[in-house]
């Protein structure tokens, strides 16, 4: 004996009938299936093997007397004899096996060309401004001999004598789940019932090569790092005139060497002398947009706080308003005072300038 509880394993009571086994079974060979993300070979396996047994009377009695399921008492099922290679794509087993219990699945596309992705690094003046930039790339473009559709339309075409016209054979398969037949797509016609009488020999009848493409990319002001611009039909071509994928770009700025970024907002770092602190000078700061901004310190201000400056930050996206501008001083000492300079310095600090 094996030891293995079945009816735990499909999560049934002892009493339950063929109904309620196939339910269970349905739901967890769905659930455990290795082609799906939650699925696991293991369990998978022995799912079936229980559902082997319990779903045939005779080997169910059996078990039932013995309380084991060792291939020695004639159940005539060994999990470890399956080998999943010979099976082929799983995909299509799990579809004839669902099909075959009345589920319909969809089938995958595959004619559809691929979606792209890409990487556009950019300046903070670039993120600041917009950009409007060429891009490119290697990929599957649309063939010019054909236009993309693999053959000739005006040579005619031919019914296909592999499927009779229909578009689609029927294929019978012996799994472990017994024998199913399963409709699908002729490989000779792709579907369409019939065959061009003269392919295209640039493509291979694929309506599509390998080609460089360039293509225009708007970048809207007050794109954030990491953002991510999708061009649709702008990928892969697809095959014989099918749908092209997209092209999604995602846009790295590059660190600024003085302009720190946070949000929309924008900080910089501004080196004082003392002499322009006690003068009331006006102190110059670059900005984003290129152009000097002067001001002045206000009277009593505390030089540890970054001085806030309105509407001096980055463009909101679109261009609609802009963030501030944060600036961080570091006030420097002189390097020598002369006697003079420092007399007057006592002077004023006498008259209470200093706090």
């Amino acid at each position: 004996m094996n030891g293995k509880d079945y009816y735990k394993i499909l999560g049934v009571e002892k009493s339950a009938n063929e109904e309620d086994i196939k339910k269970a079974y349905r739901r967890l060979a769905h659930q455990f299936h290795p082609d799906r993300p939650s699925g696991d070979e293991k369990k998978f396996k022995e799912i079936n093997e229980a559902y082997q047994i319990l779903s045939d009377k005779d080997k169910r009695n059996q078990y039932d007397r013995f309380g084991g399921a060792d291939p020695g008492f004639g159940f005539g099922f060994d999990p470890g004899s399956i080998n999943f290679e010979d099976l082929g794509n799983m995909g299509d087993v799990f579809d004839m096996f669902f099909e075959g219990l009345g589920v319909k699945r969809k089938r995958r596309a595959y004619q559809r060309g691929a979606d792209l992705e890409m990487e556009q690094t950019i300046s903070l003046e670039d993120a600041f401004h917009g950009l409007e930039t060429k891009i490119k790339f290697k990929t599957f473009d649309i063939c010019k001999e054909c236009n993309g559709v693999g053959h000739f339309p005006k040579e005619g075409l031919t019914q296909c004598s592999a499927c009779s016209g229909r578009g689609e054979i029927k294929e019978n398969r012996n799994t472990f789940f017994g024998s199913f037949s399963q409709v699908k797509t002729c490989g000779k016609c792709f579907g369409s019932g019939q065959v061009p009488n003269k392919i295209c020999k640039a493509c291979s009848s694929a309506g599509r090569i390998k080609a460089e493409k360039e293509i225009k990319v708007n970048i809207v002001p007050g794109i954030a790092d990491g953002q991510i611009i999708k061009v649709a039909k702008a990928g892969e071509a697809g095959e014989r005139g099918a749908e092209k994928g997209d092209l999604y770009i995602r846009v790295r700025v590059k660190p600024h060497s003085e302009f720190t970024r946070e949000g929309e907002n924008l900080l910089v770092k501004k080196e004082l002398n003392l002499i322009d602190i006690l003068l009331g000078n006006k102190i110059s700061v670059k900005t984003i947009s290129g152009g000097p901004l002067n001001i002045e310190i206000p009277e009593n201000y505390n030089l540890n706080e970054p001085y806030k400056v309105r509407g001096e930050g980055m463009l909101r996206l679109g261009g609609y308003g802009r963030g501030d501008l944060f600036i961080q001083f570091e006030v420097r000492t002189p390097k020598k005072i002369n006697a003079k300079v420092k007399k007057t310095l006592d002077e004023l600090q006498k008259e209470g300038v200093f706090y």
